[in-house]
C-alpha cells in the first residue's frame, strides 16, 4: 500500500497546570510509511515513551494531530476508540502482559475470540503466524513453561494476529537477556518482512535500533536527529547509531 500509515503533525503534550507546567513533547511532527519497521530513540526522560503512548491512544496530546491510517486518532472516543485500537493497532510491551491462565495458542488466538472470528479461521491464522515466528511447538504451554524470549514471539504473534496497521512496541527488548532479544528481533524483521508489518518501536538500546530500517532521535521532547539505514549492513548502521547518542550526551549511561 501506499502513503503514510501514521502521520504525526506538530504534537505538543504538556504535563501539569499553569504554574507547573512540564513539556513532554514539543512540535513532534514524522510519517511512517506502510510497511516501514521505524525506531524511535532517546535518553530516559526525552519524551519518546509519551510520544508512543499519544500514538497508541493510551495519553491524549495537548495539540496536534495523529492519523493512523488516514483517520484522526485524538478525535477518537468510547466505543469507537476501543474499536480502533482492536482493530488498527498491535501492542508488544516490555513485560509481555500475557494471560498465565491461557495457553499460548489460547493467548495469541484471544483477539480474534473477542472479535467473533470463526473457531476454524482462528486456528488458521494463529497457526501461520505461529509457524513464521517459530513456536508452533509451544502452543500448548502455559506461559510459566516458555522461556522469556518464547513469551516475547507469543506476544508478538497475539499483536499481529489481528493483521492491525501498525505494531506499537515499547522497550521490546527490555526484559530480555541478549540471546533472547536477538532472537525477538529476528522474530520482528519476518514480521516486517514476510508480514509486511509496519512496527514503530521504542528502545534506548542501540542493537536493538540497528534491527529499523530508520531510527528519529528524540531529545527534550523535540527530534534531534533521523538516521536511514539504506544499504548499510546492520552492524554500520549500529555504528552510526551510536554516533548519534555520544552527540545526543549523556545516553552511554543509560545504556550500560
Amino acid at each position: 500500500m501506499m502513503g503514510y500509515v501514521l502521520e504525526v503533525k506538530n504534537v505538543d503534550k504538556y504535563y501539569g497546570n499553569k504554574s507547573n507546567l512540564t513539556k513532554a513533547i514539543s512540535g513532534i511532527s514524522f510519517n511512517v510509511e506502510y510497511g516501514e519497521f521505524v525506531g524511535i530513540m532517546g535518553a530516559s526522560g526525552s519524551g519518546k515513551t509519551t510520544l508512543l503512548n499519544c500514538i497508541s491512544t493510551i495519553d491524549r496530546v495537548t495539540a496536534g494531530e495523529i492519523l493512523i491510517d488516514h483517520q484522526d486518532v485524538t478525535k477518537l472516543k468510547g466505543n469507537s476508540l476501543n474499536k480502533f485500537r482492536r482493530e488498527k493497532l498491535g501492542f508488544i510491551f516490555q513485560d509481555f502482559n500475557l494471560l498465565d491462565t491461557l495457553t499460548a495458542y489460547e493467548n495469541i488466538a484471544l483477539a480474534l475470540t473477542i472479535q467473533k472470528v470463526n473457531a476454524n479461521e482462528i486456528d488458521k491464522r494463529v497457526q501461520e503466524v505461529a509457524e513464521k515466528l517459530e513456536i508452533t511447538d509451544i502452543l500448548q504451554k502455559y506461559p510459566y513453561q516458555i522461556s522469556g524470549g518464547q513469551k516475547q514471539r507469543v506476544a508478538s504473534c497475539r499483536a499481529i494476529i489481528t493483521n492491525p496497521k501498525i505494531v506499537l512496541a515499547d522497550e521490546p527488548t527490555g526484559a530480555l537477556d541478549s540471546k533472547s532479544a536477538r532472537q525477538l528481533l529476528e522474530a520482528f524483521e519476518s514480521l516486517n518482512q514476510k508480514l509486511g508489518a509496519t512496527i514503530l518501536m521504542v528502545t534506548h538500546d542501540a542493537f536493538t535500533a540497528s534491527y529499523a530500517d530508520r531510527i528519529i532521535f528524540i531529545k527534550d521532547g523535540k527530534i534531534f536527529n533521523e538516521l536511514i539505514k539504506g544499504n548499510d549492513t546492520r552492524k554500520q548502521f549500529f555504528e552510526k547509531i551510536i554516533e548519534v547518542q555520544t552527540l545526543l550526551g549523556g545516553d552511554l549511561n543509560d545504556v550500560i
